[in-house]
């Protein structure tokens, strides 16, 4: 099995992980799910993270050739179009963020977003394989934490974004729109079923009891540890998670951070003034726990 050099950024700010991807033969690389920095508090943004992920590139003579989004994230914004305009390089995501983006559009009342997915180079469809330098890759839909989530196996790599966490975190919540625990069982088994030596590369690390941050296990490892899967029946996971579920609070950037994720990572236009405004909509996630 193919064995690509993964290297891991993690952002503390948000416990999110990006990767970069390389084959060790043509040295060719790919992004995944970069952060772009954003301070809710002043409203600054900035390009830390993408400019850290660029110089390792850079340090290492590699050649990007992909930048991937594994679904629209609720919790960053994303930096696919910032790098791309600094690199020129095809941006991709799952042919299902087009449902995602219907969702988000009702919520912000956006009448002009195409739902189309246009903000991508590439839809990958379940199934669809491309390569890295002479890496193959293989798309799987893995729905659950969002209805356009998709597993980017690459050799024996797995980047399984919000479906299983670390062993000791569990799995990734199910409640967003357009979300379901009994899809994300579903999809949690289909990534189970690779080899169990399959590396398995999370979306994000919370560090729980202050340890360090980790974001790889195996797909052996999750079988026999994961506390949401190992010994748990399908009803057992369905009923863990929405019960578990229905303690979280949002994450609190969700209506800062899908506005601009829902399209390909591009923040508002500016206005007249030479400033740029988030929407915010109100009582748009009825239900929702109010956070402390």
């Amino acid at each position: 099995m193919q064995q690509p050099e993964v290297a891991g950024f993690y952002d503390a700010r948000t416990g999110s992980v990006q990767y970069v991807v390389a084959c060790p033969r043509s040295r060719k690389c790919a992004v995944i799910d970069p952060v772009l920095d954003f301070d809710e508090k002043s409203g600054s943004t900035a390009t830390t993270n993408a400019d850290a992920i660029l110089d390792y590139i850079n340090s290492r003579n590699l050649e990007l050739e992909w930048i991937l989004d594994t679904h629209p994230h609720a919790d960053h914004f994303s930096a696919t179009r910032y790098l791309k305009t600094r690199t020129g390089v095809s941006i991709a995501i799952g042919e299902h963020v087009r449902e995602v983006q219907r969702i988000w559009q009702r919520i912000y009342n956006f009448s002009d977003l195409p739902c189309d997915g246009s903000q991508w180079d590439r839809l990958f469809c379940d199934g669809d394989r491309f390569n890295i330098g002479e890496l193959e890759a293989r798309v799987m839909h893995s729905p659950g934490h969002t209805l356009a989530s998709i597993t980017y196996v690459i050799g024996d790599a797995a980047f399984i974004h919000d479906t299983l966490f670390m062993p000791d975190s569990g799995s990734a919540r199910a409640d967003f729109p357009g979300g379901s625990a009994s899809d994300l069982w579903q999809s949690i088994q289909d990534i189970l079923g690779l080899p169990d030596r399959t590396r398995l590369f999370t979306g994000h690390d919370y560090r729980p009891g202050g340890r360090k941050a980790v974001w790889e296990s195996s797909v052996a490892e999750q079988k026999a540890k994961n506390s949401h899967v190992a010994g748990q029946s399908q009803q057992d996971f369905i009923r863990l998670r929405e019960a578990r579920d229905r303690t979280l609070p949002m994450p609190k950037l969700i209506l800062h951070a899908l506005q601009v994720n829902i399209r390909g990572g591009e923040l508002p236009q500016v206005e007249e003034n030479g400033r740029r405004y988030l929407r915010i909509p109100l009582d748009a996630l009825p239900g929702s726990v109010w956070g402390s």
